[in-house]
């Protein structure tokens, strides 16, 4: 098949890179030039692992390939795809600029029927919207189709090429063939291409992450709770992750979720139920909660300085929102680093991807090139990204490394009685602190 993809990010990237891989031809286009001639040299601008295989051999292959050009990028094409931003408002309402901008382009340049498919995450009735914007101008029949994208950073090529469920909304039957014809080769093994109406597909994505985002949000409220009672939170994990009504998955305790989807679709899933007159009380309570999880350590690590961090070296580790992405919207680790900032300590950070992305926001940071770079003679540690590395280092390299063996985990990266043994003072979320001068 010929597709165009409308939008390089993250989704358009991988969307456009893994049909290629299918056998399809693909063309994707931006208007951002200096995007598309990286693209065009070989030059992948974000880290995901296992795209960039896919994206040297379909190159080389002749099957992916780029341009500024819309009329020239969805020439011929029989599926073209609208992977655009949907930047949150100040209300929590996703902005349809950039996706209602494209359609109206579209109108006048499509010359065959083709399936528009929208695959950025939107609100209810936005096909609706795409498809009136586009029929104002076209002169040849079309079908507009939300398929919303279930892609999780870190895993994604394997999450499009191996998909749970393929989402698919449309009442048109011609629509409805052409993306069975396109998903075949990703369903061989069985895995459900599911068939509904526009709105519902739609509601689907934002049902999805924002159920996700409360189990999250439940499990750090338990974790809370354990801090009080004496509880261990990871017990409780493994009590009811076994549970088969509940499932094991999303149920670890930490300070927060972030990244693109979580913080943007709990959002706009709010702002929704407002708009149509309902008060999703959950959802507000979960948003709230998040907020507050965020900066769970600030406190603990205030306290532990007697109220002054002027002048303490703070080492983290960790700047993206989760491992195996260089993603840092919403991370919970830079609205710590910012209190400490102005509380007026001195910051060192490691993050194996990040760290670039995070230089234009906080230059004032020490950018140090190993995790224990960072730790020369700082003061105290505090873990924001469960990166794999950094699960089993080196505990008495870090403790001679470092003025105090005390670390801050926001990931209950470390068994206590690890800790215990090593002789760390340790903070974590929802267990028991470890404290070195009682142990030692």
């Amino acid at each position: 098949m010929k597709i165009a993809v409308v939008g390089t990010g993250y989704v358009g990237l991988v969307t456009g890179t893994c049909f290629a891989e299918t056998g399809n031809q693909v063309t994707c286009v931006d208007i951002d030039v200096n995007k598309v001639t990286r693209l065009q040299k070989g030059d992948i601008p974000i880290y995901e692992p296992g795209l960039e295989v896919l994206f040297d051999r379909n190159i080389a292959e002749g099957r992916l390939t780029f341009t500024t050009d819309l009329k020239e990028g969805i020439k011929g094409a029989e599926v073209i795809f609208l992977a655009l931003p949907t930047p949150p408002g100040e209300d929590g309402s996703a902005d349809l600029k950039y996706i209602l901008g494209v359609a109206n382009d579209l109108g006048p340049i499509l010359e065959n029927y083709a399936v528009i498919i929208d695959k950025s995450t939107v609100p209810v009735g936005t096909a609706e919207k795409v498809s009136a914007a586009i029929r104002l101008n076209a002169t040849v029949d079309f079908d507009v189709v939300s398929n919303p994208e279930f892609l999780r950073e870190g895993v994604a090529v394997e999450d499009f090429m191996k998909p749970d469920r393929v989402v698919v909304g449309t009442t048109s039957e011609k629509a409805k063939k052409v993306m069975e014809k396109l998903y075949a080769p990703l369903v061989r093994q069985g895995n459900p291409v599911i068939f509904m109406d526009e709105r519902s597909a739609e509601m689907t994505k934002y049902a999805a992450n924002s159920f996700l985002a409360l189990k999250i949000t439940f499990m750090n409220e338990i974790a809370n709770l354990c801090e009080k009672v004496g509880a261990n939170v990871d017990d409780i994990r493994r009590g009811i992750g076994t549970d088969s009504r509940i499932g094991k998955r999303f149920l670890f305790a930490g300070i927060g979720y972030g990244g693109s989807c979580f913080p943007k679709d709990v959002q706009a899933l709010a702002k929704t139920s407002d708009d149509y007159g309902y008060d999703f009380r959950t959802l507000k309570s979960v948003m709230a909660v998040n907020d507050d999880q965020k900066k769970r350590l600030l406190p603990l690590i205030t306290e532990y300085f007697d109220g002054d961090l002027k002048g303490k070296t703070i080492a983290v580790w960790g700047l993206a929102f989760k491992p195996y992405t260089d993603d840092i919207r919403e991370a919970p680790a830079l609205e710590n680093i910012k209190a400490l900032l102005a509380a007026g300590a001195n910051v060192t950070v490691y993050d194996p991807e990040a760290m670039d992305n995070v230089k234009g926001l906080l230059p004032d940071l020490t950018y140090c090139h190993t995790a224990y770079a960072a730790l020369d003679d700082a003061d105290a540690l505090m873990i924001f990204t469960e990166w794999p590395q950094f699960r089993t280092p080196d505990f008495d390299k870090m403790a001679k490394l470092m003025k105090e063996k005390v670390i801050f985990d926001g990931r209950n990266l470390y068994e206590l009685e690890v800790m215990r043994e090593n002789q760390f003072t340790y903070y974590s979320i929802g267990r028991e602190s470890v404290d070195s001068k009682v142990t030692a």
